[in-house]
């Protein structure tokens, strides 16, 4: 049996956290290249907005790790209520039914959207999902993939859902990057920071 004690549990909040702030520096300063859209009138300008911008991202990592104890409380109940091979199919289902709206939900909450934006969304977190899910493969066994492929993508784009809705690109991006940083990390992380219990 493998548990996941308070010692390990502190670090994987601590890791989590740093990299959800350096995810949303990262994205702050990527826009900011691009746009410029932040006037700066001298150093402490910038270091104050990139103070913020690690802040934001320590509220992305705690929002990624309710997701990701959320979806570990669902995925144990799933296990309880459905035999493994059929928990596997519905999860595998929801998953693409997730990237679906991904690519559409947007259309339907208000305004126009941009298609392209969309389209760039969806396939970001679908090649991600696929990446996160043949690392953890690799790492683990062949019956992670639709597990994890669903945690990236499924739980993901349910995180997303508040921000979506807004229908602001950079506001997307600012989230995005951090929440699929997070959710890749723990995902990886888990299966070496469990253990066999003593005894």
């Amino acid at each position: 049996m493998s548990v996941l004690n308070i010692k390990t549990w502190f670090h994987l909040f601590w890791t989590t956290l740093l990299i959800g702030s350096l995810g949303a520096v990262a994205a702050g300063l990527a826009l900011q290249g691009i746009s410029g859209a932040v006037p700066f009138k001298g150093i402490t300008d910038f270091m104050l907005y990139a103070l913020i911008l690690f802040g934001y991202g320590m509220l992305v990592s705690v929002y990624s790790q309710l997701g990701f104890f959320a979806y570990l409380i669902l995925n144990y109940m799933g296990f309880g209520v459905f035999p493994r091979k059929i928990w596997q199919y519905i999860q595998l289902v929801l998953a693409l039914l997730a990237l679906f709206d991904l690519f559409l939900i947007r259309s339907f909450v208000g305004g126009e959207r941009s298609l392209t934006a969309d389209l760039l969304l969806g396939l970001s977190i679908l090649i991600a999902a696929l990446a996160v899910a043949h690392f953890k493969v690799r790492d683990t066994n062949a019956s992670a993939w639709i597990p994890t492929f669903f945690f990236m993508t499924g739980i993901t784009i349910v995180e997303l859902i508040g921000v979506l809705r807004i229908g602001v690109d950079n506001a997307t991006l600012f989230i995005v990057v951090p929440l699929v940083a997070c959710n890749a990390f723990q995902i990886l992380r888990l299966h070496r920071i469990l253990r066999p219990a003593a005894g």
